[in-house]
């Protein structure tokens, strides 16, 4: 597949390396990770294949996506995430430190549907919905912070807004306050691993995603071989 990377793959479902950049949803005539993966399945099936899109990441977010090849796997893995027992795991880059090493965000989330972006309040606010997400720091260097953060809900624009009402927007994220964009339409945050079930008696999967060669990345590599 152009672009990607094909991180495991069953007879129930695929998981990819989304780049950042690229939709996930197929909209149009636009490049999107569903119509890559659609063209993948469609070399080894007879007939149209099934491509069910079970959760989805910003387009200038990368990391680990998931599509269930089979109706009823994506029943199955969309009620996982409705119960929230699918952990996701992210990294980021932020401009910025937080004042501790580890942490919980809380805030009350409004979409912004206008201008396509989340507003983040402390307290609750009319039609307002409760986010909370933990992190913690791995490093820091030259005032950025490397974080891997763990959202409980997966709210719209969830992490970006929170780190940014916070005061450590990530990087590149300019929609959110960031000084510093990437003119390839990457942000610091990567969908870094995912743990989810196939059905109720399987074993958990693990998933991980490598962190793409982008500009916004450059000086933690020696970092991400020891994690």
């Amino acid at each position: 597949m152009k672009d990607l990377t094909i991180i495991r793959e069953t007879q129930q479902w695929i998981a990819v390396n989304k780049p950042s950049g690229l939709n996930v949803e197929q909209l149009w005539d636009y490049p999107s990770v569903e119509a890559e993966v659609r063209k993948y399945l469609q070399g080894s099936h007879t007939r149209e294949p099934f491509v069910g899109i079970v959760h989805r990441l910003d387009r200038p977010v990368s990391g680990v996506l998931l599509f269930a090849k089979k109706k009823s796997t994506l029943k199955f893995l969309n009620e996982q995430f409705a119960q929230r027992t699918v952990q996701k795991i992210y990294w980021a880059v932020t401009e910025g430190l937080p004042t501790a090493p580890a942490g919980t965000l809380t805030h009350y989330l409004v979409k912004d549907q206008k201008n396509k972006r989340a507003l983040a309040f402390i307290n609750k606010v009319p039609q307002s919905s409760r986010a909370t997400l933990s992190y913690q720091v791995l490093e820091t260097a030259n005032d950025r912070a490397l974080l891997e953060i763990k959202p409980l809900e997966g709210k719209y624009h969830q992490i970006r807004v929170q780190l940014a009402a916070a005061n450590f927007p990530i990087l590149g994220d300019h929609k959110y306050g960031a000084q510093m964009v990437d003119t390839d339409q990457t942000i610091a945050l990567h969908a870094r691993s995912i743990f989810f079930h196939d059905n109720l008696n399987s074993p958990i999967n693990h998933l991980i995603a490598d962190v793409p060669h982008r500009k916004c990345w450059e000086g933690w590599n020696w970092l991400f071989e020891r994690l």
